[in-house]
C-alpha cells in the first residue's frame, strides 16, 4: 500500500500537539513552583542562606506552613537544608542550582508586575 503525503489536517494536528506540549511544560512549571508560599520562600532565599526563624519573620508564614513548604521545596530539589548540630541546633536553607535557576524568572515576573499591575491599579 502506498503512503499518501500528509494532509493539511495532519499538519494542523501536529502543530496543535506541539503547542499543547509547549503549554504542558508551562503548566508543569507553574504547578511545580506556583503556590503563593513556594514563590514567597524561593524569592526570599534569593538574598542568601537563612535560618527557619529568619524565613518565618521575613515571609510572614506560620511555622506549620513554612515547615510544610520547606519540606516540599527540599524534596523537589529547589533548596538544601544544612543542619548545624551545635547547641542550639540550627537549620539553614539555601537555594540549590535548580532553585537559583528561577532567579531570572522572578526578575521577569517583577518587571511584568511593575509594568502591568501598577497600570491597572491592582
Amino acid at each position: 500500500m502506498a503512503t499518501q503525503p500528509p494532509s493539511a489536517d495532519t499538519e494542523k494536528e501536529s502543530d496543535v500537539e506541539q503547542q499543547n506540549a509547549d503549554v504542558c511544560t508551562v503548566v508543569g512549571a507553574v504547578e511545580e513552583v506556583g503556590s503563593k508560599w513556594k514563590l514567597v520562600i524561593l524569592n526570599d532565599l534569593r538574598d542568601g542562606e537563612k535560618r527557619f526563624n529568619e524565613l518565618k519573620r521575613s515571609t510572614g508564614a506560620s511555622s506549620y506552613t513554612l515547615s510544610r513548604v520547606l519540606d516540599g521545596l527540599e524534596e523537589n530539589g529547589f533548596i538544601d537544608n544544612r543542619k548545624e548540630l551545635e547547641s542550639p541546633v540550627a537549620s539553614y536553607y539555601i537555594l540549590t542550582e535548580k532553585g537559583s535557576a528561577l532567579c531570572p524568572v522572578f526578575d521577569a515576573l517583577d518587571e511584568w508586575g511593575a509594568d502591568w499591575l501598577e497600570s491597572t491599579g491592582e
